[in-house]
């Protein structure tokens, strides 16, 4: 492990621990959420730092006492075989890791192949996800959504937060960053009448949200258009204008939001999402400039593209990326996720520890 970085880091912590205890630092609310964040993800290396520093104090003092009273050769053993735990823990805790991953997030899905059946697939990952987070205890907000017409969804935007500072700065970003990509189901549809198992797929894209002072966007830019909301199978939802469009002119980056009845509330929606898009973007750009090899998560919606595959017949659930294969795929289905998820963060810390690229997101 690097003796300057964790000294840095630690110079850091203090640092932060002193901006948190001066009141006036509350007055910015935006500053004080980066600040806490930041604060918890350094709170583990500090402890962790600490319980090393002490361990080792006290092995040399059980030595030291060792040859006057036998007793202290036992503990000093046992201090002995803890040192190299907490060594791991902290290196652990030092390799670097992904920046977003405090961040809350927006979480898309659109159908794809597959027609109506895609859809329907689509509102069962919907499902999935939103269970998923309230078993988080995390707050869900369906910024958009674009129903079909048996009940399943074509397009929906979903904002997941989490409540308060995450814990040790493992924020939604950190759990859900693997979904973006190609979500693939095996199963009889509800269409189906004689029994056939069909292959459709869904797509699922996942942004940081990003912060107002994060995005600067000049109105210049923003074409914004306003319509009458649509509902499933095109009937109008309301009798005004009240759906809102929001074009950004230099990227050609759309946003629309329908959902609420004020035309203001789905322009401030529309504007969450179109700034993590927006800063979404600036990160590929900045990483295809650096020549990064990290892949951009999968923004079509083909069959033979996907991250994932959800078979009905066999309950399973498999992850192409990391060759994961679960036959709980009802429990996974009913939000618990934390199997597969668990795999793909323990495969990235891997790859993080051996001081590879982190694991490809598609």
């Amino acid at each position: 492990m690097s003796n300057e970085r964790l000294t840095a880091l630690l110079a850091e912590y203090a640092e932060l621990e002193a901006r948190l205890a001066d009141p006036s630092i509350h007055a910015d609310q935006a500053a004080a959420r980066k600040v806490g964040r930041r604060f918890a993800e350094l709170t583990p290396i500090h402890k962790t730092a600490h319980e090393l520093d002490a361990a080792r104090a006290d092995l040399e003092a059980a030595r030291e006492l060792a040859a006057i009273d036998p007793d202290f050769a036992t503990e000093a053993v046992s201090l002995e075989q803890r040192l190299p735990e907490l060594e791991e823990k902290l290196a652990e805790l030092l390799a670097p890791r992904d920046p977003n991953d405090a961040k809350d997030v927006i979480l898309e899905i659109k159908s794809g192949e597959g027609g109506e059946e895609s859809a329907l697939f689509a509102g069962d990952l919907l499902r999935m996800y939103l269970r998923y987070a309230e078993r988080r205890g995390w707050i869900t907000e369906v910024l958009d959504s674009q129903d079909s017409d048996l009940g399943g969804v074509k397009d929906v935007s979903v904002a997941i937060k989490t409540r308060g500072v995450p814990d040790g700065g493992n924020g939604v970003w950190s759990r859900l960053k693997w979904e973006g990509g190609v979500h693939r189901v095996q199963r009889v549809p509800a269409t189906e009448s004689q029994g056939r198992i069909h292959t459709s797929a869904a797509g699922v894209l996942v942004m940081p949200e990003a912060e107002d002072t994060e995005v600067e966007i000049d109105t210049g830019d923003l074409r914004i258009d306003v319509y009458r909301s649509q509902g499933a199978g095109g009937q109008s939802v309301n009798t005004t204008d009240s759906a809102v469009r929001i074009t950004h002119i230099p990227t050609g980056t759309v946003v629309t939001c329908q959902n609420e009845r004020s035309q203001l509330q789905n322009k401030d929606k529309a504007m969450r999402m179109l700034r993590a898009k927006l800063a979404q973007l600036a990160e590929e750009q900045a990483l295809a400039a650096a020549a990064d090899a990290r892949k951009a998560q999968i923004r079509t919606v083909d069959r033979s593209e996907r991250i994932r595959t959800y078979n009905y017949p066999q309950n399973r659930i498999t992850d192409h990326r990391i060759g994961y294969t679960a036959y709980n795929l009802d429990l996974a289905i009913g939000g618990d996720m934390d199997g597969v998820l668990e795999a793909l963060t323990t495969a990235d810390r891997a790859a993080r520890l051996a001081g590879e690229t982190e694991l490809s997101r598609a």
